[in-house]
Protein backbone atom coordinates (compact mmCIF):
# COMPACT_ATOMS: atom_id res chain seq x y z
CA UNK A 1 0.00 0.00 0.00
CA UNK A 2 1.25 3.48 -0.91
CA UNK A 3 0.28 5.45 2.18
CA UNK A 4 0.40 9.12 3.09
CA UNK A 5 3.31 10.71 4.91
CA UNK A 6 1.36 10.45 8.18
CA UNK A 7 0.66 6.76 7.67
CA UNK A 8 4.32 6.06 6.90
CA UNK A 9 5.31 7.81 10.14
CA UNK A 10 2.83 5.62 12.02
CA UNK A 11 4.12 2.42 10.44
CA UNK A 12 7.71 3.35 11.23
CA UNK A 13 6.83 4.07 14.88
CA UNK A 14 4.86 0.84 15.24
CA UNK A 15 7.70 -1.25 13.80
CA UNK A 16 10.29 0.35 16.05
CA UNK A 17 8.16 -0.16 19.17
CA UNK A 18 7.34 -3.70 18.02
CA UNK A 19 11.01 -4.61 17.74
CA UNK A 20 11.58 -3.41 21.30
CA UNK A 21 8.61 -5.41 22.57
CA UNK A 22 9.67 -8.60 20.77
CA UNK A 23 13.07 -8.37 22.40
CA UNK A 24 11.49 -8.09 25.85
CA UNK A 25 8.90 -10.76 25.03
CA UNK A 26 11.70 -13.28 24.60
CA UNK A 27 12.71 -12.57 28.20
CA UNK A 28 9.22 -12.22 29.59
CA UNK A 29 9.98 -14.17 32.77
CA UNK A 30 12.59 -11.60 33.75
CA UNK A 31 10.38 -8.54 33.21
CA UNK A 32 9.84 -6.29 36.19
CA UNK A 33 6.12 -5.99 36.71
CA UNK A 34 4.11 -3.37 38.56
CA UNK A 35 0.38 -3.59 39.18
CA UNK A 36 -1.91 -0.69 38.26
CA UNK A 37 -5.01 -2.60 39.38
CA UNK A 38 -5.95 -6.25 39.89
CA UNK A 39 -5.38 -8.07 36.61
CA UNK A 40 -4.17 -4.91 34.83
CA UNK A 41 -0.40 -4.84 34.62
CA UNK A 42 2.13 -2.37 33.38
CA UNK A 43 5.68 -3.34 32.53
CA UNK A 44 8.89 -1.60 31.73
CA UNK A 45 8.46 -2.97 28.22
CA UNK A 46 5.09 -1.23 27.91
CA UNK A 47 6.50 2.11 29.05
CA UNK A 48 9.53 1.78 26.78
CA UNK A 49 7.30 1.08 23.77
CA UNK A 50 5.12 4.11 24.46
CA UNK A 51 8.25 6.27 24.79
CA UNK A 52 9.45 5.04 21.38
CA UNK A 53 6.10 5.74 19.72
CA UNK A 54 5.81 9.14 21.36
CA UNK A 55 9.30 10.18 20.30
CA UNK A 56 8.79 9.03 16.71
CA UNK A 57 5.40 10.67 16.27
CA UNK A 58 6.16 13.95 18.02
CA UNK A 59 9.45 14.31 16.18
CA UNK A 60 7.58 14.05 12.88
CA UNK A 61 4.46 16.00 13.90
CA UNK A 62 5.30 18.09 16.99
CA UNK A 63 2.10 20.14 16.76
CA UNK A 64 -0.32 17.17 16.97
CA UNK A 65 -2.04 16.23 20.21
CA UNK A 66 -1.52 12.91 21.94
CA UNK A 67 -3.52 10.34 23.90
CA UNK A 68 -1.55 7.39 25.28
CA UNK A 69 -2.50 4.58 27.64
CA UNK A 70 0.35 5.25 30.04
CA UNK A 71 1.05 8.97 29.53
CA UNK A 72 -2.51 10.24 29.25
CA UNK A 73 -3.63 13.18 27.11
CA UNK A 74 -1.51 16.08 25.88
CA UNK A 75 -3.09 18.85 23.83
CA UNK A 76 -1.15 19.91 20.74
CA UNK A 77 -0.85 23.33 19.16
CA UNK A 78 -2.99 21.92 16.34
CA UNK A 79 -6.31 21.23 18.12
CA UNK A 80 -7.76 19.37 15.12
CA UNK A 81 -5.34 16.43 15.10
CA UNK A 82 -4.20 13.97 17.72
CA UNK A 83 -2.54 10.57 17.96
CA UNK A 84 -4.38 7.87 19.94
CA UNK A 85 -1.92 5.18 21.04
CA UNK A 86 -1.82 1.91 22.92
CA UNK A 87 1.82 0.78 22.81
CA UNK A 88 0.99 -2.71 24.08
CA UNK A 89 -2.58 -3.89 23.68
CA UNK A 90 -2.74 -7.32 25.26
CA UNK A 91 -0.41 -6.73 28.21
CA UNK A 92 -1.70 -9.73 30.16
CA UNK A 93 -1.05 -12.00 27.18
CA UNK A 94 2.44 -10.52 26.88
CA UNK A 95 3.22 -11.17 30.54
CA UNK A 96 2.04 -14.77 30.29
CA UNK A 97 4.11 -15.52 27.22
CA UNK A 98 1.10 -15.64 24.88
CA UNK A 99 2.05 -14.27 21.44
CA UNK A 100 -1.14 -12.26 20.90
CA UNK A 101 -0.59 -8.54 21.49
CA UNK A 102 -0.11 -5.47 19.34
CA UNK A 103 1.00 -1.88 18.98
CA UNK A 104 -2.01 0.28 18.10
CA UNK A 105 -1.71 3.80 16.64
CA UNK A 106 -4.56 5.94 15.28
CA UNK A 107 -4.72 9.46 13.90
CA UNK A 108 -7.81 11.51 14.65
CA UNK A 109 -8.71 14.64 12.64
CA UNK A 110 -11.61 16.83 13.75
CA UNK A 111 -13.11 14.01 15.77
CA UNK A 112 -12.82 11.37 13.04
CA UNK A 113 -10.30 8.53 12.86
CA UNK A 114 -8.57 8.98 9.50
CA UNK A 115 -5.69 6.49 9.74
CA UNK A 116 -4.85 3.45 11.81
CA UNK A 117 -2.06 0.95 12.33
CA UNK A 118 -2.23 -2.27 14.36
CA UNK A 119 1.10 -4.14 14.41
CA UNK A 120 1.18 -7.74 15.61
CA UNK A 121 4.94 -7.86 16.08
CA UNK A 122 5.03 -11.46 17.31
CA UNK A 123 3.56 -12.65 14.00
CA UNK A 124 4.94 -9.80 11.85
CA UNK A 125 1.45 -8.79 10.67
CA UNK A 126 1.02 -5.08 10.00
CA UNK A 127 -2.62 -4.02 9.61
CA UNK A 128 -3.04 -0.52 8.17
CA UNK A 129 -5.88 1.63 6.91
CA UNK A 130 -6.39 5.19 5.78
CA UNK A 131 -9.63 6.97 5.00
CA UNK A 132 -10.62 6.25 1.41
CA UNK A 133 -7.64 3.95 0.73
CA UNK A 134 -8.89 0.60 1.97
CA UNK A 135 -7.43 -1.73 4.58
CA UNK A 136 -4.31 -3.85 4.22
CA UNK A 137 -2.34 -6.54 6.01
CA UNK A 138 1.31 -6.28 5.01
CA UNK A 139 1.03 -5.96 1.20
CA UNK A 140 -2.36 -7.66 0.83
CA UNK A 141 -5.72 -5.88 0.61
CA UNK A 142 -8.12 -7.20 3.22
CA UNK A 143 -11.91 -7.33 3.35
CA UNK A 144 -14.46 -8.33 5.96
CA UNK A 145 -15.95 -11.79 5.59
CA UNK A 146 -18.93 -12.52 3.40
CA UNK A 147 -20.84 -14.80 5.77
CA UNK A 148 -24.55 -14.07 5.82
CA UNK A 149 -25.94 -16.10 8.72
CA UNK A 150 -25.25 -15.80 12.45
CA UNK A 151 -25.17 -19.58 12.78
CA UNK A 152 -22.18 -19.72 10.41
CA UNK A 153 -20.34 -16.83 12.08
CA UNK A 154 -17.60 -16.63 14.70
CA UNK A 155 -17.46 -13.57 16.95
CA UNK A 156 -14.92 -12.16 19.37
CA UNK A 157 -15.33 -10.15 22.54
CA UNK A 158 -13.61 -9.00 25.70
CA UNK A 159 -14.87 -10.59 28.91
CA UNK A 160 -14.44 -8.31 31.94
CA UNK A 161 -11.76 -9.36 34.40
CA UNK A 162 -11.76 -8.86 38.14
CA UNK A 163 -14.90 -7.34 39.62
CA UNK A 164 -15.82 -5.19 36.61
CA UNK A 165 -19.38 -3.85 36.79
CA UNK A 166 -20.09 -4.91 33.19
CA UNK A 167 -19.72 -8.63 33.89
CA UNK A 168 -23.48 -9.32 34.35
CA UNK A 169 -24.29 -7.53 31.08
CA UNK A 170 -21.60 -9.51 29.28
CA UNK A 171 -23.03 -12.78 30.59
CA UNK A 172 -26.39 -11.73 29.19
CA UNK A 173 -24.75 -10.90 25.85
CA UNK A 174 -23.25 -14.38 25.66
CA UNK A 175 -26.53 -16.03 26.60
CA UNK A 176 -28.30 -14.18 23.77
CA UNK A 177 -25.64 -14.68 21.07
CA UNK A 178 -24.06 -18.08 21.63
CA UNK A 179 -27.12 -20.24 20.81
CA UNK A 180 -27.35 -18.45 17.44
CA UNK A 181 -23.72 -18.49 16.24
CA UNK A 182 -20.81 -20.80 15.44
CA UNK A 183 -18.69 -19.63 18.36
CA UNK A 184 -17.30 -16.79 20.46
CA UNK A 185 -13.59 -16.17 21.08
CA UNK A 186 -11.88 -14.12 23.81
CA UNK A 187 -8.23 -13.53 22.91
CA UNK A 188 -7.43 -10.51 25.03
CA UNK A 189 -6.51 -7.79 22.52
CA UNK A 190 -9.23 -5.43 21.29
CA UNK A 191 -7.10 -3.94 18.53
CA UNK A 192 -6.38 -7.39 17.09
CA UNK A 193 -10.02 -8.43 17.46
CA UNK A 194 -10.96 -5.52 15.20
CA UNK A 195 -8.07 -6.20 12.83
CA UNK A 196 -9.27 -9.80 12.53
CA UNK A 197 -12.79 -8.61 11.70
CA UNK A 198 -11.27 -6.41 8.98
CA UNK A 199 -9.34 -9.40 7.63
CA UNK A 200 -12.39 -11.68 7.61
CA UNK A 201 -11.01 -13.96 10.33
CA UNK A 202 -13.85 -13.02 12.66
CA UNK A 203 -17.30 -12.08 11.43
CA UNK A 204 -17.92 -9.61 14.24
CA UNK A 205 -16.72 -8.24 17.57
CA UNK A 206 -18.26 -6.42 20.51
CA UNK A 207 -17.08 -5.19 23.87
CA UNK A 208 -18.27 -3.15 26.82
CA UNK A 209 -16.14 -0.74 28.88
CA UNK A 210 -13.32 -0.44 26.37
CA UNK A 211 -10.88 2.47 26.03
CA UNK A 212 -10.41 4.68 22.97
CA UNK A 213 -6.73 3.81 22.65
CA UNK A 214 -7.60 0.10 22.43
CA UNK A 215 -10.06 0.46 19.54
CA UNK A 216 -9.34 3.68 17.62
CA UNK A 217 -7.05 2.15 14.99
CA UNK A 218 -9.22 -0.94 14.66
CA UNK A 219 -12.32 1.11 13.91
CA UNK A 220 -10.93 2.49 10.66
CA UNK A 221 -9.53 -0.92 9.74
CA UNK A 222 -13.02 -2.43 9.86
CA UNK A 223 -14.69 0.45 8.05
CA UNK A 224 -12.10 0.58 5.27
CA UNK A 225 -12.40 -3.20 4.90
CA UNK A 226 -16.12 -2.81 4.19
CA UNK A 227 -17.53 -3.44 7.66
CA UNK A 228 -19.67 -1.50 10.10
CA UNK A 229 -18.82 -0.17 13.56
CA UNK A 230 -21.26 1.41 16.01
CA UNK A 231 -21.73 1.93 19.72
CA UNK A 232 -23.51 -0.92 21.46
CA UNK A 233 -26.11 1.68 22.42
CA UNK A 234 -28.12 2.41 19.30
CA UNK A 235 -27.28 5.90 17.96
CA UNK A 236 -24.68 6.24 20.72
CA UNK A 237 -21.11 7.52 20.56
CA UNK A 238 -18.44 4.83 20.63
CA UNK A 239 -15.83 6.74 22.59
CA UNK A 240 -18.28 8.40 24.98
CA UNK A 241 -20.11 5.13 25.66
CA UNK A 242 -16.87 3.11 25.79
CA UNK A 243 -18.55 0.28 23.92
CA UNK A 244 -18.78 -0.91 20.35
CA UNK A 245 -20.07 -3.53 17.99
CA UNK A 246 -18.39 -4.31 14.66
CA UNK A 247 -19.12 -6.75 11.88
CA UNK A 248 -19.40 -7.47 8.21
CA UNK A 249 -22.25 -5.91 6.28
CA UNK A 250 -24.15 -9.17 5.93
CA UNK A 251 -24.57 -10.12 9.59
CA UNK A 252 -24.16 -6.76 11.32
CA UNK A 253 -27.86 -5.88 11.57
CA UNK A 254 -28.87 -9.23 13.07
CA UNK A 255 -25.77 -9.28 15.29
CA UNK A 256 -26.57 -5.80 16.65
CA UNK A 257 -30.25 -6.59 17.10
CA UNK A 258 -29.39 -9.71 19.08
CA UNK A 259 -27.07 -7.90 21.51
CA UNK A 260 -29.34 -4.86 21.88
CA UNK A 261 -32.43 -6.92 22.60
CA UNK A 262 -33.66 -6.42 26.15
Amino acid sequence: MQGSANLNVMIKAARKAGRSLVKDFREVENLQVGSKAPGDFVTKADMAAEKIVHEELTAARPHYGWVGEETGEVEGSDPTRRWIVDPLDGTTNFLHGLPHWAVSIALEHKGEIVAGVVFDAAKDEMFVAEKGAGAWMNDTRIRVSGRRQLIDSVFSTGIPFGARRTLPAMMQDLAKLMPQCAGVRRWGSASLDLAYVAAGRYDGYWEREVNAYDIAAGIILVREAGGFVESLRESGDIFADRSLIAGNGEVFTKFAETLRRR
